[in-house]
């Protein structure tokens, strides 16, 4: 069986004065996904949006809105995310205390549910949750800030989850955000991610062209699942 690769542009790097045409541009050139960053200022230094412009961009269309929560107690807020449109919510493994709860809690709503892994946080920290997950998110920069280097010994960390996947028969989703471009999608890709966000490498010049240039390289990997 195959996976599907899944381009999801981060709304991070968009120009917020057209938010809404941003989107549409972005989602009519082939993207079926927006990734959502959701940053507190306290689990990492940066502080981006909420509720709000989640909710004012979801009449705007019909993707999937990919949430992710880089925030501390993310279990306060589950419902609020789920209630203003999210269709996946992704949480730290780092800052959930009751990582199995909150996995729970989000597929009880109904929604697909992450766990992000921050680049130095080992796989093991999954050993207890991964079989209740659709996606796990590999950090490939230390989160916070756009614009970052890939950091190169993800790719093995890469590797690593999905060999793991695939030895327990998972169907598993492997999303990787920082860093990436034109340059970097291929080595991802190859190590067997399967949903790569790109931030300035899609919002950074002519958005409809980056996005079919990205999903052109996408096309030529095949992302493997567990039969």
């Amino acid at each position: 069986m195959n996976r599907k690769n899944i381009l999801a542009p981060s709304i991070l790097a968009a120009d917020f004065k057209t938010l809404g045409h941003e989107v549409d541009t972005v989602t009519k050139a082939g993207a079926e996904y927006l990734h959502i960053d959701v940053m507190d200022g306290v689990f990492v230094p940066s502080i981006s949006f909420g509720m709000p412009v989640i909710s004012s961009i979801r009449p705007e269309t019909d993707c999937v809105f990919d949430v992710h929560l880089m925030i501390v107690e993310p279990e306060k807020y589950i419902r609020e995310f789920a209630g203003c449109g999210a269709d996946s919510i992704t949480v730290h493994a780092e800052s959930a205390r009751h990582l199995q709860r909150i996995v729970h809690d989000i597929k009880e709503m109904g929604l697909r549910v992450g766990v992000a892994l921050n680049p130095a946080t080992p796989l093991c920290a999954l050993d207890y949750v991964l079989p209740y997950l659709d996606m796990v998110l590999i950090m490939t920069v230390n989160p916070g800030y756009g614009g970052q280097a890939y950091i190169p010994e993800m790719t093995g960390k890469i590797r690593s989850l999905r060999r793991k996947a695939l030895e327990l028969g998972l169907d598993l989703d492997i999303e990787v955000d920082g860093g990436i471009n034109e340059h970097t999608l291929e080595e991802v890709l190859e190590a067997g991610a399967n949903v790569c966000v790109a931030g300035s490498a899609v919002f950074g010049g002519n958005r409809a062209e980056n996005v079919q240039k990205m999903l052109k390289v996408m096309s030529r990997y095949t992302a493997y699942e567990a039969d």
